[in-house]
């Protein structure tokens, strides 16, 4: 089972100051911010995925890069512009999450082929159009007529695709992608693909369904697939149910969960191989624009607040150091919590003494853990979320590969 990381441009700086929280002076991001599979190894996954629209954007979506980075992505091609070392894949696609409002995908075949076979991609999808609903196999519903017309367009795309690559010879493997609203529709995708002479399957919409509900498409797949067709999930990742995915014939997936739950997730922020736990919200003041509300309004001292966060900082230092007792730091984050939240927000301080009792960096094997402590654990800033993020993704490659050595 292969692991692709879907590409947003995350980055990090390996000089960055944690001490003053800045920047060296003389940094240029392209060139001295490294990438997940610069920072930690192993490589804690098997290739990227690049969307097109990520790059180039779509009609009504602007993409993540600049235009001199897009230029640049172009001009080096995606293995050089992502330093990426020789057992990493790529894939491409047309990131159909960006344009799902649009009537039509924004994108032709002739683009798209440019696009995959210019920037040098292992692999790319044809282009296709999301069908958000879900129908079980036992419901007599009938599929909105939308969704019959996508699935519609996103087969005849993927026959144009597939023939535009055999007739200008494209040196990248074609992908099928398969959408659908339930298992019979999924099968009926694949059969049609498979026809169309597509040996790889990318399965699309699939992103809200309960992992039965997934397996229960993959039953039906099986019906139609051929022995030697691969199925790969499009932003799936469930590890606790790849092992009975593989057995329908799931080969590979890709997914940004457990990096963007780093910073976005509530309280799972920082993954163990057995666990997960709230990184200590340390919100730096200029920074916070809650914060940075009640400073303006009166309502909260700006050196007040400053001396708080600073004392948060120390405290957690200190304790990393086991020169400061837990209390002292709970109490530290107490005070500066009840500036942020204010008396009517919840408080975090209950699943901040099982983090700080646990110290699960202290005992973590990756790179980043051991280079930077606590401070992986502080969510405060994108240079301290995305390590955390990048160490999260180090903890789903060991899951993965425990589950291929079983």
């Amino acid at each position: 089972m292969k692991f692709y990381f879907p590409d947003s441009q995350d980055l990090v700086s390996p000089t960055y100051d944690f001490i003053n929280d800045e920047y060296s002076p003389y940094r240029v991001r392209q060139r001295d911010d490294v990438y997940a599979h610069q920072a930690v190894t192993p490589i804690p996954y098997d290739g990227i995925l690049v969307s097109k629209a990520v790059v180039d954007g779509s009609m009504k979506c602007a993409g993540k890069y600049s235009a001199p980075q897009r230029e640049r992505f172009y001009r080096l091609g995606v293995r050089n512009f992502f330093r990426l070392p020789g057992p990493c894949s790529t894939i491409g696609d047309c990131g159909a999450f960006n344009y799902i409002d649009e009537e039509r995908p924004p994108y032709d075949v002739d683009e798209v082929l440019d696009f995959y076979g210019r920037c040098g991609f292992d692999a790319g999808i044809s282009i296709d159009h999301i069908i958000f609903g879900y129908i079980p196999e036992e419901s007599d519903t009938a599929p909105e007529a939308a969704w019959v017309e996508r699935q519609q367009i996103s087969l005849e795309l993927a026959e144009d695709f597939i023939t535009a690559t055999k007739k200008q010879g494209a040196r990248f493997e074609p992908v099928g992608a398969a959408q659908g609203w339930g298992p019979d529709s999924y099968a009926h995708s694949v059969a049609q693909l498979q026809k169309m002479g597509y040996r790889r399957i990318a399965l699309g919409g699939m992103v809200p369904l309960k992992s039965h509900e997934i397996l229960a498409c993959l039953r039906a797949i099986d019906e139609v697939r051929d022995a030697s067709t691969e199925l790969h999930l499009l932003g799936i990742n469930r590890v606790e149910s790849m092992e009975q995915f593989a057995r329908h014939g799931v080969a590979s997936f890709d997914s940004t969960s457990a990096f963007r739950q780093a910073f976005m997730d509530d309280r799972n922020n920082y993954h163990t191989a057995t666990d997960s736990y709230t990184a200590i919200r340390v919100p730096q003041v200029d920074g916070n624009p809650a914060l940075k509300r009640l400073i303006l309004s009166g309502h909260v001292s700006q050196g007040e607040a400053v001396n708080a966060e600073r004392d948060c900082l120390r405290a957690l230092r200190s304790f990393d150091q086991e020169e400061t007792a837990l209390k002292e730091v709970k109490s530290a984050l107490a005070a500066y919590e009840s500036l942020v939240l204010g008396p009517k927000k919840k408080s975090y301080l209950e699943h901040y003494e099982r983090t700080l009792t646990d110290a699960p960096w202290r005992t973590c094997p990756c790179a980043l853990c051991k280079k930077h402590g606590i401070e992986i654990v502080i969510f405060r800033g994108s240079e301290r979320n995305k390590r955390r993020g990048f160490h999260n993704l180090t903890v789903l490659e060991a899951k993965m590969r425990q589950l291929a050595f079983r």
